[in-house]
């Protein structure tokens, strides 16, 4: 099974670069996009209706603003768009949860907490909803999206100038942390330990061009999936965004 996910940072931007002809090459059993910065109603026949593929949306009450879609071959057995018991986090589009039959996919768009101290606070409480909500579910899990913080110094290109700014934070970096302690495995890092590779360049100062980057996009997986990852890579050749699809592969 293949699994790709991107941040497009605007689908109707990335149609017009080329998205379909990206998905038609690689193929992915479920492609998981975020900030789609549109409503299902807003996209054209081609984006709603790709051959061989259900398509899944969770759009923000605010148009124009975050969305993350979901396309999978397979049909899932349910489809939810929240945490559940945490509503408060419900209105801006960042979450769908797919059940499948063997596994529980969840693909996010994590709050970004650059803007203010609140969308800090904001951030830190997503990350607390979506590990409890994590720890309740039954099956094994697929966890994909833009989780808006690098976890160590070999994530980005430049860690000293940036311990200071949000997204590499002591207490967000801590909570990737706390994810793994809870049993949840960064894909790419487990299969990569000491590889550099970044997953989103600022569209400033030309930083793509001389890759200063960060790895802020993941694959995690519970425990009981881990020996069934067979590859996880980052496809930073593509262009489209100022992120970059990943990638994961499983043999199940």
């Amino acid at each position: 099974m293949k699994l790709i996910s991107w941040n497009v940072n605007g689908i109707r931007a990335a149609e017009k670069k080329g998205f379909l002809d990206y998905i038609k090459k690689e193929s992915p059993d479920i492609l998981c996009i975020q900030e789609t910065k549109a409503h299902k109603e807003q996209l054209s026949e081609q984006l709603t209706n790709i051959s061989g593929y259900h398509a899944y949306f969770s759009s923000g009450e605010k148009k124009g603003y975050s969305g993350v879609l979901c396309y999978s071959k397979e049909k899932p057995l349910s489809v939810h768009t929240g945490f559940s018991d945490h509503k408060k986090f419900d209105t801006e589009g960042r979450i769908l949860v797919l059940e499948y039959p063997q596994f529980i996919l969840m693909n996010i768009y994590f709050p970004n907490g650059k803007a203010s101290e609140e969308r800090l606070q904001y951030k830190l409480e997503f990350y607390n909803a979506f590990l409890t909500f994590c720890k309740k579910q039954k099956k094994q899990l697929i966890i994909c999206g833009d989780v808006n913080t690098a976890h160590n110094e070999i994530d980005l290109a430049r860690p000293k100038e940036n311990q200071e700014e949000s997204g590499f934070l002591r207490i967000e970096r801590d909570w990737l942390d706390t994810f793994e302690k809870e049993g949840l495995t960064d894909t790419f890092r487990h299969l990569h330990p000491t590889k550099v590779q970044y997953s989103w360049w600022s569209q400033r100062g030309g930083a793509r061009r001389r890759n200063v980057g960060w790895r802020i996009d993941y694959f995690y997986v519970t425990k009981d999936l881990v020996k069934k990852v067979k590859q996880a890579f980052i496809q930073d050749q593509v262009i489209g965004s100022d992120h970059c699809p990943i990638g994961l592969e499983l043999d199940l």
